[in-house]
């Protein structure tokens, strides 16, 4: 039976492969079965525990400031075209993401798509 094999080096995930235990036991690194368990490459492994990596600040706004962008980018051709569904709403939802990096919900409460 394969399993979800976690590489751990120095603390850390450094890879997840899907192998049987016992091919991970033959690698050199220590390896952790996680077929079961919630983690992924980055997240810190201190013999028992596995730990989510803490994002800064400034990485919490710059990931949500690519899903603004992408959102923009994918109402563009709504907003480009006169007669499309729900225009209105889509041009209002657009203003709203350019103005949320400003306002006191950013960045935990994104605008809401119509």
């Amino acid at each position: 039976m394969e399993n979800k094999i976690a590489i751990i080096k120095n603390g850390v995930v450094d890879n997840i492969i899907i192998a049987t235990t016992e091919f991970g036991d033959t690698l050199a690194d220590t390896t952790v079965d996680v077929t079961s368990i919630e983690c992924g490459i980055g997240w810190s492994y201190d013999g028992t525990n596995f730990a989510a990596p803490v994002k800064s600040q400034e990485e919490i706004e710059a990931e949500a400031k690519a899903w603004r962008d992408s959102e923009l980018m994918s109402t563009d051709n709504a907003a480009q075209t006169p007669d499309y569904p729900n225009r209105d709403a889509i041009l209002v939802y657009r203003q709203e993401l350019r103005d949320w990096p400003s306002t006191d919900a950013f960045p935990e409460t994104k605008p809401v798509k119509p």
